[in-house]
């Protein structure tokens, strides 16, 4: 059963067998001023594996994954991502590293100027430079059949509902094949019925293209339907893990709250 644990210690808690550890987090601490926000970060990621991340509202579920990408750094402790410490890289040993990491923000994030079709090909020339019209092509449409948008291809973001520019936002990122997805509130915003589709989605894509990812939601459906463990974080601190059923029949009160 999943306990309340302080100080989670990532040497001696248990975590997915499915593979190595891609991103190491051990006592990881940052502060905005006098505002202590990551008290004491530890967790370790496998391959393949999807970790959910839930807490309240401002306690630092997305500075984690913004130092873990090196928009952050971090004031003490260590980050590792693919073995290598993340604040002791270099602009263009971090520009490597962000090729290899997707990241799905809240609003889509795509370039309302363009058409679903550009907004496929820009990673695609501007990151991987690929300059093969043919294969630009062949990637583009594979991404938008894999997340159902064929059809939406010339179409601009204004003419694509919620859900469609969350599916077109996520494809962007998938297009350039990322062995880390991290996803920050995939569902905010959207309808219980596209809610689901997405969170379903995440899982045939962690599937198809064999990432390991970090969710960060409150949506608690889509935490049940991508999670293989979850872990709850308060006051700066990842307090407990384990699955969902785990959690979800804890006795702690702190724990039921999100449930």
């Amino acid at each position: 059963m999943a306990q309340v644990k302080k100080n989670i210690d990532p040497k001696t808690e248990p975590t997915s067998k499915k593979g190595e550890v891609v991103i190491h987090i051990e006592g990881l601490k940052k502060s905005f001023g006098d505002h202590e926000v990551l008290k004491n970060i530890n967790l370790d990621v496998k391959r393949g594996e999807n970790v959910v991340v839930l807490g309240k509202s401002g306690e630092g579920k997305s500075v984690t994954i913004q130092c873990i990408v090196g928009k952050l750094v971090q004031d003490e402790g260590t980050l590792t991502v693919f073995g290598e410490d993340v604040s002791e890289m270099n602009e263009k040993e971090l520009k490597e590293l962000r090729t290899k990491i997707g990241f799905l923000f809240q609003g889509a994030a795509l370039y309302d100027s363009m058409t679903v079709r550009e907004n496929m090909e820009f990673p695609l020339t501007r990151v991987l430079r690929l300059r093969d019209r043919a294969e630009i092509d062949q990637k583009v449409e594979e991404v938008l059949e894999s997340v159902g948008l064929a059809d939406a291809i010339d179409k601009m973001p204004s003419d694509l509902s919620g859900g469609m520019r969350k599916r077109a936002g996520l494809a962007r990122t998938l297009i350039v094949q990322p062995e880390i997805m991290l996803y920050d509130e995939p569902t905010t915003g959207l309808d219980p019925i596209t809610s689901r589709e997405i969170s379903h989605l995440i899982l045939d894509m962690q599937k198809k293209y064999k990432t390991t990812s970090i969710i960060i939601t409150h949506d608690m459906e889509c935490a049940s339907i991508t999670a293989d463990r979850v872990v709850i974080m308060n006051e700066g601190e990842y307090i407990a893990e384990g699955s969902f059923d785990e959690l979800r029949k804890s006795k702690d009160e702190f724990i039921r709250s999100f449930f």
